[in-house]
Parts: C-alpha cells; structure tokens; sequence
C-alpha cells in the first residue's frame, strides 16, 4: 500500500492543476463573448440581439411615412330642425344629476335648427379625389369636411353610399401632388401577419396603432348586411372608423370599421377586396346593384342536420322561397339545403349570402342541394335585388 501511495502521488497535484486551468478557461471564454458557454451552438446561432427589431421598427416607420398623407380626417355636420333633443351642447351629458338638472329646468329645448357634428377618418385611393370611407361616417351629413395630415381643409360630396357594407366613397376637388394609398389583396391575409392602423381616433389627427391579424372571414357580428370582416388586435377608437389598415409594405387590406366595446384588442375592418367591388359601382352610378335569387336563409342545426341527413354546421338552409322569384322558377324549395353555389362549397347563411349578392346581374348559376336525404341540382338566372329589398337593407 504504501508503495503505490508513493508511486500515484505525484499524479494528483497534475490533476488538480488541469482542472484549475480548465475552470479557467471557461471563466476567461465566458468573459470575452459575454456568453453562457453551456448554450452551446443555440447561443452561436441566435442573430444579434436588437438586428430584427431594427429591421421590425424601420418597416413601420417607412410604412407610416408612406401612408399617412393619403389619410385624412372627415368631419360631418348634420342640419336638423325641430326640437332641440335634451342631451345636446349640455356640458356634462352623461352625469345624471346634470341630466336631470337640465331636463327640470330647461326641458327639451326649443325648437329651431340646429347643427350636429361628427367626425371619422378616410383614404385617398384614387388620384382623382376619390376617398374610401364608413356608411357610417358620412350618413345623414349635409356639411363634409375634409382636412388633410398639413391641416388645411378642403368640402367634401358624397358620390355614392352602401349601408349593407358600410362603405362610402366622398370626392374632393384634385389638389398637386396629392398622396394616394396602394389598394392591396386582402384574399392573402394570414393570421398573425402584422397589422398597421392609421387614423384619427378621438380627434387625434394621423395616429398610428400596430398589431396583428388576429383572424380572418369574421361574419355574423351584427354590425353589417354582409359581413366578412378581419379582425386585429391594433388599437381601434372612435374616430378610426373609415380609415385604413395596412400591411408592412404599405398596402391597404382592409377599411376600419368597428371594435368591440366590453372587450379589448377586438377590432374590425372591411376586407379591401370587398371594397373594391363596391366602390366600382359607387362611383360609377352612386349605388350597389346586387344578386338575388329571392329566398330567405336560416342555419343549420344539429337536430334539423340530422332530419336532413347532413353533417351540421355545413350548408344553409332554405326557409322560404319568394313566389315568381329565380328560386322557384329553378325549382328550389323550403326546407332544402344548399351546398354549393356556383362550384363554392357553402360555409354558412353568411357565406352564401354573399357569394349571391356579388354574383354578376343575369349570370346562370348552379347550386346543388339535399332534400329529404337525396342530392339535387339547380340552375337559376341571378336577377337584380329589387328595390324594396335595398332600402330594408339601409334601415336594418
């Protein structure tokens, strides 16, 4: 024993020597990179901190610099006459204790005429001095105003108006090297793709929100006829209404249009490829001119899928059928389920609705349906939405 004691050690002090110098090293290593050497090749591979997020904020500046002098702040003033309505130019209208102070001692008002006003936001698309804006914007306006990101103002005129969208388009007079926003392809959206709203939220002239596209082909929100809406968590206030969201290179995808007031982070806008259809026809004789085929639509449910022998949530429902109407020359019937329109598969009430109404006046168009468990198949001449039908669009 005592012979191989004396024989190893002059080993250890060599191993503790290497040692030392090892932890030495890792020591001097992880001083001179400024980085945990147990990250191993993540850490060498990971780009430069700050490298994307430069890249990140010089797109949203350039796209800010690019956009905002197309977007401009309508302002509305509205003429009615006859009673003044209790509430109006009082200094705290929503207080109730004013309230009803104001209500006991100064009633309803007089009567008389009296102005107003509202405001919201739009996008020059055309260098012809076409604005694309919300119905809900301009609705009941007699004054518009239009002020640009320089501040001087210009009179807007309504050309043409869509409540069922809820689009307008206004004209002003073409001024010198007006700016003009890039119409983009809102069909291309991808949830999570960042999201640029421009606008002038309470008055607050040419402000820029960022967030994402939270989701896509939104309907049955109650806000709209036809409804297919993006949805983005980018800040979205009263006063953002009719202007733009846009993508990273600039291009308008979608039309602001509403939020969601109990929530947060819930906004709405027009998909741009809806507007484009619209303001066509805005612009070139005032109003939509839409498909019909002259039935009523309701969902389908887990119990009516089942009498149907249809799988549920797929199809709409038919649920009446206007007499004389293309659905029943081409035979259709209550009760029956529409599966596709045109070689589209039907999603839903919504979505069928909307591929009739875009339909193209007089096309012939095929739909296939079940009816008491058999398939069948339909040819219907679109015809134009008759009036009647138009104006309970505007007063829904």
């Amino acid at each position: 024993m005592k012979m191989w004691r004396g024989r190893q050690w002059p080993v250890f002090p060599l191993v503790v020597l290497v040692l030392v110098a090892l932890g030495l090293g890792f020591l001097l290593h992880a001083v001179l990179t400024e980085e945990p050497l147990w990250l191993g090749q993540a850490a060498k591979t990971a780009p430069p901190p700050g490298l994307a997020a430069g890249d990140l904020q010089s797109a949203f500046v350039a796209v800010a610099d690019k956009v905002r002098p197309a977007v401009v702040n309508i302002g509305t003033v509205q003429l009615s006459r006859g009673r003044r309505p209790f509430g109006f130019d009082q200094p705290f209208p929503d207080d109730p204790f004013f309230r009803d102070f104001f209500r006991d001692f100064f009633g309803k008002g007089p009567r008389g005429e009296f102005r107003q006003s509202s405001l919201g936001s739009g996008v020059i698309f055309d260098r012809r001095g076409y604005i694309l804006t919300n119905f809900h914007v301009i609705k009941g306006a007699d004054e518009i105003t239009v002020r640009f990101s320089d501040k001087h103002e210009v009179r807007g005129r309504i050309v043409g108006s869509d409540p069922k969208t809820d689009l307008a388009v206004v004209r002003i007079q073409v001024e010198e090297k007006m700016a003009v926003a890039a119409l983009g392809d809102s069909d291309r959206l991808r949830v999570g793709e960042w999201a640029i709203a421009i606008g002038n939220p309470f008055g607050l002239d040419q402000t820029v929100t960022v967030g994402v596209i939270s989701a896509t082909g939104r309907s049955d929100v109650g806000i709209a006829t036809y409804e297919n809406f993006i949805q983005t968590d980018a800040s979205i206030n009263p006063g953002n209404s009719g202007g733009p969201l846009v993508n990273l290179r600039g291009d308008v995808i979608g039309i602001n249009t509403a939020i969601v007031a109990s929530g947060q982070g819930i906004g709405f806008a027009i998909p741009v490829n809806m507007a484009k259809r619209i303001i066509e026809q805005l612009i070139e004789k005032g109003r939509v001119a839409r498909g019909w085929l002259g039935f009523s639509l309701q969902p389908l449910t887990a119990e009516l899928a089942q009498s149907l022998g249809a799988k549920s949530g797929e199809g709409a429902l038919v649920a009446s059928v206007s007499s004389g109407g293309p659905a029943a020359k081409a035979g259709l019937q209550q009760g029956d389920l529409i599966l596709t329109y045109d070689g589209s598969k039907v999603d839903d009430p919504q979505h069928l609705q909307r591929l009739i109404a875009e339909s193209q006046i007089g096309k012939t168009v095929s739909l296939t349906y079940l009816r008491k468990g058999k398939s069948g198949q339909a040819q219907a001449k679109v015809e134009e939405m008759p009036a009647e039908d138009r104006v309970r669009g505007q007063r829904k």
